[in-house]
């Protein structure tokens, strides 16, 4: 038997393993590495968070990125290139959090590794009748195993998208699993640069369990703040906090197709974009409206397609908790806002669930990789919901 298949074996049949799991979201502002010890799988899983990192990007990286992240006229050779580069980079995060964290790469048991997206392409936008739902992640596998010596299991949205998915959200899936509670209903709302939701049922029915993007998170107040002010999110909200809502820009950045699509869908910056804003603000009249205006009315437009999203399938949340992650619910602004809007809903962060907030999504991507090796037997419903009824991951080994 290969050695390292013979490794992967005793690590599923191990009562613990620790597991990297990474993040690198649409913001692209740094890489998400959270340390976690497991147990058990399915809804057994048990989960510790042991370390947590947020290491930012150097303006190098940024750049580079940049170059082909949600393009459709992109240079091939850069994505060629940048596909080995970006793992080469993440590998070498990984090993310098390990020694931060004095431990040896030959500690840790697996990498989950998501990668770093730089196009979705679900069949609601690309709109090509011959072609099915795509995305695209880049940072290759193989080269975060062999840089860290460590078994590494990556590129998990495929697997969704061939069994019948968008590949995203999958937080429906690591929420399910370390988040429900019997008898209580919950709300899992994640807010990036495009916001998502899972509705938790307390009845733990898999075929109940929902998930889906709403529109724009942070996504389109961060481009203006970074076009407009050099700076990569609106601190505290200080700008929009400056400004007042304009409601016809407002009402015509909900104005769009993707908003009356039924439930699940997903979106991101190919769509949410500052040519989104811009057009929305031609057709409305509001093109010489200030900087301070806009980025109010964007956190308001963020705030009312989250929960108006919400509302459509509960009962304006009545009879729910909602636990809060991602770097939206440090916005003020945008979380007084949601607030507003669901009067008599229980907010809470994934901190009153153990699980720092900040880290929540990489996280998830440990629990893809644990259920993926050790488990795989879990019954996540019968594909409705758009939730495939699939273990997500592929295995790079280190040699």
């Amino acid at each position: 038997m290969n050695q390292n298949i013979s490794r992967l074996h005793e690590i599923a049949g191990r009562g613990q393993r620790l597991i990297i799991g990474l993040m690198s979201g649409t913001s692209v502002d740094g890489l998400d590495v959270a340390l976690c010890r497991f147990s058990g799988t399915g809804m057994d899983t048990n989960i510790e968070l042991v370390d947590f990192e947020t290491v930012s990007y150097g303006e190098d990286y940024k750049k580079e990125i940049a170059a082909v992240f949600s393009k459709k006229m992109a240079d091939l050779e850069k994505v060629c290139l940048l596909n080995a580069w970006v793992g080469t980079q993440h590998a070498a995060i990984i090993l310098d959090c390990l020694r931060k964290w004095g431990r040896q790469p030959s500690e840790i048991d697996l990498v989950a590794s998501h990668g770093q997206t730089i196009f979705h392409a679900p069949k609601s936008l690309h709109k090509q009748a011959k072609f099915g739902n795509a995305t695209l992640q880049i940072g290759d596998g193989d080269h975060v195993a062999v840089h860290t010596g460590i078994i590494t299991v990556s590129d998990f949205r495929q697997k969704h998208i061939a069994a019948g998915g968008e590949g995203a959200p999958l937080a429906a899936y690591g929420d399910y699993l370390i988040f429900s509670k019997k008898d209580e209903n919950r709300i899992m709302l994640n807010i990036g640069g495009i916001a998502n939701f899972t509705y938790l049922p307390g009845s733990l029915d898999a075929d109940a369990v929902f998930c889906s993007d709403t529109g724009s998170g942070n996504t389109l107040m961060d481009a203006y703040m970074r076009i407009h002010y050099g700076k990569y999110f609106d601190e505290h909200a200080g700008v929009a906090l400056q400004g007042s809502v304009n409601t016809s820009l407002l009402a015509a950045l909900k104005d769009h197709p993707f908003f009356r699509q039924p439930f699940p869908k997903t979106t991101g910056p190919e769509l949410f974009n500052l040519a989104y804003l811009h057009h929305a603000k031609e057709v409305s009249g509001t093109v010489d409206i200030s900087h301070e205006d806009t980025m109010a009315t964007l956190s308001r437009f963020s705030a009312e397609t989250i929960t108006e999203a919400i509302k459509s399938v509960t009962d304006n949340g009545k009879g729910f908790r909602f636990y809060v992650s991602g770097g939206g619910m440090h916005n003020p602004l945008l979380m007084r806002h949601i607030t507003e809007l669901l009067p008599g809903c229980t907010f809470l962060s994934t901190k009153d669930l153990h699980i720092n907030p900040d880290a929540k999504e990489a996280v998830l991507f440990a629990v893809l990789a644990n259920e993926m090796i050790c488990g795989g037997s879990v019954n996540f419903g019968k594909g409705r919901n758009g939730i495939p009824n699939v273990s997500m991951g592929k295995v790079s080994f280190p040699s």
